[in-house]
């Protein structure tokens, strides 16, 4: 893996710039406390000029307990250094340009110009391009998040949750002062799900407001003080933006509903309208994306994509408003996986533009037909599509998506008249490595983005776009690698180096992966293995993980082998359908040929090896632990145990019926061999997890001591462990408690792999647990 071409067997690349692997110098690696505190960059957002480039930073608070965020500018020349823009401890995130230059974001920080707030929530912050301090240009009762801006209009859009019954914001703020003084937290669910990941659904749902920055005065004036008896006027704030609900239909004649829950929007380059994903229930308790176009005028809405078998994803609207770009999802079956494709549409109904049939309701009753059939681009791509964004002319797309362990841009050419439906998409960048948060220079000649691997975290870079363009004919140009600017975070050195490796499997399809190295290995001092599972199970191991982050693990003499097994994406629709229904064959027959092969290797020590993963990795994990006895320990976090028992339960659960029957569930359920289970299993689990809920591992913990092949003996004890988290969710996300995790597992390997006496030296467990 590097900024070349990578050869599948040879590490890649040369040890970072100014380590020396002889010299056995210390990386973060080596010390938790110095890992956590490495900043984290995140999000991108380009100037309208192109000039600017604004980027997120997340740092380790004082107390090393939280993480706080800061927006700092990256020069787009690569010439002067990353400069500070905010400063907080509130934090600042979701920075977006408007049309004028100045950067749009989030943040709960106190408003200077507003009265005492004991609990503030997030608002829209403009800080202008003229100079000067950020001021407040959008609140609501709850929070603002997701703001968008037009690209040639003073127009913006932001989210806020808002109660069922309230009539505008200002009774959504009194509704929920009254919930909060009777100390009512009660939920009436009317529909499903119930939940989501760590939080629960409701009473609120999210709706879309619009406002227009030309209305917005900056002056010294306030309001007259209120004469005792007198009630408040309701005059609107000529500081902040007269934010108009654009979600409730033509009219305002109804709420949206849960029609934008976890909802993806884009503005046209004009502001007139707005496209989003629009949520519809049924059939049952399922629900599915469609697609909407709103007149952000009248708050017209009509529907632009509506499939019963397939589902609409991340709308992005052509600069010159005609057209509609989004990710196709066919809805999966049991026995089918999903497919995903690149579709357009077009943006405006034949009868004329999105908000022609004003005071037409677009309600789930009442969806009209009138919604075209959109049309794939580059039908044969065997890709899955993660992220696209139009060139600035429209002549085409650039998408990013899962490639053989990298995430390239690819390039799709765009014709109106359907010309490119079986084109093909041409690979844009040259790097083994990941790129998200695409943005594009007006002229289309630059392309800037974030770049990761395993071998960095995020960090930004340019792309020269018009040197790809011109190297050659459609269709036969040359990928080009990019180049890294001077962003605000410097790239750590590692511990080891990365190998691409590879094997066939039992059904000679080709198996690949990353095994992560320590400096120092080799046949004369093999490194111990662990066998790391990816979770999804679409996914692959591509990017950088501050959660699962192998490094850490080589620091401590491991080798860390990362594989992509059946159902990873990136290797086209067939490897993802081989283990679709049947995760215990194929993704398990994988694994264990690919740590075949790695164990073969004279670098890696293939007496001492244990196997871990999280959530559908944990699930592997599980399985791992029931069919073999090859590894010394496993580690299973976040992981499902007993299918029949998690699909009713999580979540989402109309998704789990798509994926399995329940004759698949139970044939495919890891508790069934829970008495095949010989190896020294450390379970974690989060109290918050509601994808995976915590009776999965309160069973699993229980059946260990219970019926496992290593049951807790007639005193209790046992060899298993059980690390428990009352406050974490799927993830885990406090600074402190994830060093616990890592302190942990590493203590629980260090006893089992390397024969650490237990409570002792590298087996030794923090003094945090008490």
């Amino acid at each position: 893996m590097s900024n070349d071409a990578a050869t599948p067997g040879t590490s890649v690349p040369p040890d970072p710039p100014g380590t020396d692997p002889s010299s056995g110098s210390p990386t973060p690696f080596h010390d938790l406390d110095r890992y956590l505190a490495i900043p984290r960059v995140g999000g991108l957002a380009l100037s309208p000029d192109g000039t600017r480039l604004v980027t997120t930073v997340q740092t380790l608070d004082a107390q090393r307990t939280g993480y706080r965020t800061a927006l700092w500018e990256v020069d787009p020349a690569g010439h002067a250094p990353a400069r500070r823009l905010t400063r907080s401890t509130k934090g600042e995130s979701s920075a977006t340009f408007t049309a004028a230059g100045d950067v749009l974001f989030t943040s709960a920080r106190p408003d200077p110009d507003a009265g005492s707030d004991d609990d503030p929530t997030s608002a829209l912050w403009l800080l202008p391009a003229s100079g000067g301090e950020a001021r407040v240009v959008a609140t609501a009762p709850a929070g603002v998040s997701g703001p968008l801006a037009a690209a040639d209009a003073p127009v913006v859009s932001v989210a806020a949750p808002v109660l069922p019954s309230a009539r505008d914001l200002t009774h959504d703020g009194e509704l929920r002062k009254a919930r909060k003084d009777a100390k009512v937290a009660a939920i009436l669910h009317t529909a499903y799900p119930v939940r989501q990941w760590d939080h629960d659904r409701g009473p609120d749902e999210a709706h879309r407001f619009v406002g227009d920055l030309t209305t917005l005065v900056d002056e010294p004036a306030q309001p007259l003080p209120v004469a005792e008896g007198e009630d408040a006027p309701a005059e609107h704030d000529p500081r902040l933006l007269d934010l108009r609900d654009v979600s409730r239909g033509a009219e305002g004649s109804a709420a949206p509903g849960r029609a934008l829950h976890e909802h993806a929007a884009d503005l046209s380059a004009d502001g007139t309208t707005l496209v989003t994903t629009w949520q519809v229930a049924g059939p049952g308790p399922q629900v599915r994306n469609t697609l909407v176009a709103i007149d952000t005028a009248t708050g017209a809405r009509r529907t632009l994509v509506d499939e019963p078998r397939a589902e609409a994803h991340w709308p992005r609207i052509s600069p010159d408003g005609a057209w509609v770009a989004f990710v196709r999802e066919t809805i999966s079956t049991p026995h089918q996986a999903p497919e995903e494709s690149l579709a357009v549409v077009p943006l405006h109904a034949p009868d004329g533009p999105a908000g022609a049939a004003e005071g037409h309701d677009d309600s789930a009753t009442t969806r009209a037909e009138n919604h075209a059939t959109p049309r794939t681009l580059v039908r044969h791509w065997d890709r899955w599509p993660t992220s696209l964004r139009w060139l600035p002319d429209g002549s085409g797309l650039l998408v990013t998506a899962d490639d053989d362990g990298r995430g390239p841009v690819f390039l799709v050419a765009f014709a109106p008249d359907g010309a490119t439906e079986n084109g093909t998409a041409e690979r844009v960048t040259s790097d083994d490595a990941v790129f998200t948060d695409l943005q594009v220079a007006a002229d289309g000649r630059t392309l800037y983005a974030l770049r990761t691997s395993y071998l960095e975290p995020s960090h930004p870079v340019r792309v020269d776009l018009g040197a790809f363009l011109d190297s050659g004919a459609a269709g036969a140009r040359t990928p080009v690698p990019a180049t890294p600017l001077r962003g605000p975070v410097a790239t750590p050195d590692l511990p080891g180096t990365l190998v691409d490796v590879e094997t066939a499997a039992a059904d000679d399809v080709r198996v690949r992966g990353w095994l992560a190295l320590p400096h120092g290995a080799s046949a004369e001092n093999p490194a111990p293995l662990l066998l790391w599972i990816h979770g999804g199970p679409l996914g692959s191991w591509n990017a950088w993980s501050w959660r699962w982050n192998p490094w850490l693990m080589v620091a401590r003499g491991y080798a860390v082998l990362l594989p992509d097994p059946a159902l990873s994406t990136g290797y086209g629709q067939d490897f993802v359908q081989r283990g679709w229904g049947a995760w215990g064959k194929a993704p398990y027959t994988d694994l264990l040929a690919i740590t075949d092969a790695v164990e073969a290797r004279p670098d890696v020590d293939a007496t001492r090896t244990a196997a871990m993963g999280g959530s559908f990795g944990g699930y592997m994990a599980n399985w791992v632990a029931g069919h073999t006895d090859r590894f010394r320990a496993i580690v299973t976090h976040a992981s499902l145990w007993a299918l029949d028992q998690f699909g009713p339960t999580t979540d989402h659960a109309y998704y789990w019926a798509r994926e399995m029957t329940p004759e698949m569930a139970l044939e495919n359920s890891p508790h069934r061999f829970v008495g095949d289970i010989v190896t020294p299993m450390l379970v974690i689990h989060g109290d918050k997890d509601y994808r995976v809920p915590i009776g999965e591992g309160l069973r699993l913990w229980y059946e260990l001591l219970e019926r496992s092949g290593l049951p807790a003996g007639p005193s209790g004890e046992s060899v298993h462990r059980f690390l428990y988290y009352p406050d974490e969710n799927h993830w885990v996300l406090q600074p402190q408690h994830a060093k616990v995790w890592y302190q942990v597992v590493l203590a629980f390997l260090a006893e089992h792999v390397l024969g650490a006496a237990p409570g002792e030296g590298d087996a030794e467990l923090p003094t945090t647990l008490g």
